[in-house]
């Protein structure tokens, strides 16, 4: 598992006009390739009477599965252009449609490159971008009288404290990095002088927005 990565924040749609045709850009997260597949196939599904539906996705920790395609517009002009944009945002686990009704105008293969990277880039913007981190939920445990300065170094830190759960001891539930589980239990001793119980929960994926 890759301890980051980004992604898109989920299902968008986004409408550019470029020399009277339109552009729609439609983008989702697909971790599979038959998933990725689906979202295409509902699009074209939808919208059967567009003069193209073109597509591309990229799946997998290293990119491993990388599809473009340009539904008849000339070759290259489309699927990779798109794909492209993609990889440039190092956007992992997304898939992206872009739905074409003609105009009119033809643009001319320089002309689809940009209209098709342009759709992209701004219909990404348009969902937004989270990075996902891998943490580990680590659940510490102290006296009733450590709980104020205990709370208060948390908030302060860079940990991300979830919850303090208040039973016979308090219990703080905090996020943090893979890599720096080790030091948040040295941190969490030597505030603590010792006097605190820290157990290695799952590990799980947290999503942040990214600007």
């Amino acid at each position: 598992m890759l301890n980051q990565y980004y992604t898109v924040k989920g299902y968008g749609e986004h409408e550019i006009i470029i020399e009277k045709s339109r552009f729609i850009c439609f983008i989702d997260r697909a971790e599979t390739e038959e998933a990725a597949q689906a979202f295409i196939q509902g699009i074209k599904k939808k919208h059967h009477n567009a003069n193209h539906n073109c597509s591309a996705y990229l799946i997998g920790e290293h990119d491993e599965i990388q599809k473009a395609n340009d539904d008849g517009e000339p070759s290259g002009t489309a699927g990779v252009p798109m794909l492209e944009v993609l990889k440039k945002k190092k956007l992992k686990d997304t898939v992206v449609v872009v739905t074409r009704y003609f105009g009119g105008i033809k643009l001319g293969a320089g002309g689809l490159i940009r209209a098709y990277g342009k759709s992209v880039s701004e219909g990404v913007a348009h969902t937004g971008i989270v990075e996902r981190r891998l943490m580990r939920h680590m659940c510490t445990s102290v006296e009733y009288t450590l709980l104020g300065k205990v709370e208060n170094e948390l908030r302060g830190s860079a940990f991300l404290l979830q919850q303090i759960e208040y039973l016979d001891q308090v219990t703080f539930h905090t996020y943090v990095a893979e890599e720096e589980t080790a030091a948040f239990e040295d941190w969490m001793v030597e505030l603590t002088n010792g006097r605190c119980e820290i157990v290695s929960a799952e590990s799980l994926y947290i999503e942040i927005d990214v600007n």
